[in-house]
């Protein structure tokens, strides 16, 4: 296997843009130029890779082909309303299908790479649409990219797969999509449904018949700050992982559970989250000799948040981690200048955040926090052969 890092990337998946909508797709293009500006991209074993569309027979391996039409038709029907389409959340736009399809193609290829051991890692930060669901869009999502991907991985051979989702909101469309599939491990960490989008995503959905104990998911509280959110994280993800021994780690890396982002209640930093990118590229090299296929996600604090969150993402994935006390460089903050955004411009790659936590323990007081991971532990624990009470599970 190469122990080279794909990033697949073009400017063509920008294109993605809803309008004026929280999804904007600067983000995505800050995060690349900042990466570019702080050397990440230009590491040794970095191989740009640009990426073609994903073919009808990709997506209905996902997305039903009624779905694929609908959203192929939908530009040109200004009043058109259907699959979840023609909505605030997800506006119909002119290059709906390309735009969609290219953003699935570069997680396929990502997938690939990794699988064939062109490269140990692969990143595409543009994807991570994991609310779009067979025949609907959702939350922003119109193709399911992690969910495509995935299903190519078991076209090539792959037999256990592990999809772990860090993002605000709970993976639903991945889940629903290997809902019946023990050969899929799906393990979120979010925001309680309870309080957000998209309403899912309790300790009891924890997989259908014949794949029980491949769903898992951790909602958290409103407030959790990254204490408690590494603390709920390492209580859960490692132990599940290793029960399930996966060959191939798929993850998606939203970064809005930020302190700062307009559209939930958690109090991450970016110090947090690099940390979460270290965690998983750890699992991955434990349990997968390395192969992580990693994707971006939500994030709607477009310059404040996105672009550090995610160069960090891709300096983990390359190499080296970033020092969390690096300046950002003057060109990308002339860049964030010239877009006229309106947005104060992060000096650093820091929030000046310890992500430290104490690791979970059965006993003592408990909090909202611990309720919630003995929650989890309580209901899908057992199904993988683990001891809930026991910290060394």
């Amino acid at each position: 296997m190469s122990d080279d890092t794909v990033v697949v990337w073009d400017e063509s998946l920008l294109a993605y843009d809803m309008g004026d909508h929280p999804l904007d797709p600067v983000r995505v293009e800050l995060t690349i130029a900042l990466a570019r500006e702080l050397g990440i991209l230009n590491r040794p074993g970095v191989r740009m890779v640009k990426p073609e569309p994903a073919d009808d027979a990709l997506l209905t391996r996902v997305h039903a082909p009624a779905y694929l039409a609908a959203v192929r038709n939908a530009p040109r029907d200004p009043l058109f309303a259907g699959y979840g389409l023609g909505t605030s959340d997800n506006p119909v736009f002119e290059g709906m299908h390309e735009s969609s399809a290219l953003i699935a193609g570069a997680t396929v290829a990502a997938a690939e790479a990794v699988w064939r051991g062109d490269a140990r890692r692969a990143v595409n930060v543009a994807g991570g649409l994991h609310h779009a669901m067979s025949a609907r869009a959702s939350g922003f999502c119109v193709y399911n990219d992690p969910a495509v991907a995935i299903a190519r991985l078991l076209d090539l051979g792959a037999e256990r797969i592990a999809y772990v989702d860090v993002d605000v909101h709970h993976g639903d469309g991945v889940q629903d999509i290997f809902w019946n599939d023990p050969r899929v491990l799906t393990v979120s960490v979010h925001e309680t449904p309870l309080a957000l989008f998209p309403g899912t995503g309790f300790p009891d959905e924890t997989g259908g018949p014949g794949a029980q104990g491949t769903a898992v998911n951790m909602p958290l509280p409103p407030g959790v700050e990254d204490s408690g959110w590494q603390r709920a994280f390492h209580a859960i993800v490692p132990s599940v992982l290793r029960a399930f021994r996966p060959q191939i780690l798929v993850s998606q890396c939203g970064a809005d559970g930020h302190r700062l982002d307009p559209l939930a209640d958690l109090n991450l930093t970016v110090d947090g989250q690099r940390a979460t990118y270290l965690a998983m590229r750890a699992l991955a090299d434990e349990l997968c000799d390395g192969r992580w296929v990693a994707t971006g996600g939500g994030g709607y604090a477009l310059v404040e948040v996105v672009p550090r969150a995610w160069s960090h993402l891709l300096a983990v994935a390359t190499g080296d981690p970033i020092d969390p006390a690096t300046l950002t460089p003057p060109a990308w903050r002339d860049l964030v200048a010239s877009r006229s955004l309106g947005r104060e411009v992060p000096l650093r790659m820091t929030d000046d955040a310890d992500p430290s936590y104490e690791p979970w323990q059965p006993t003592g007081e408990p909090n909202a926090v611990d309720r919630a991971i003995a929650a989890t532990r309580k209901t899908v624990f057992p199904l993988l052969g683990l001891d809930p009470h026991d910290p060394r599970d």
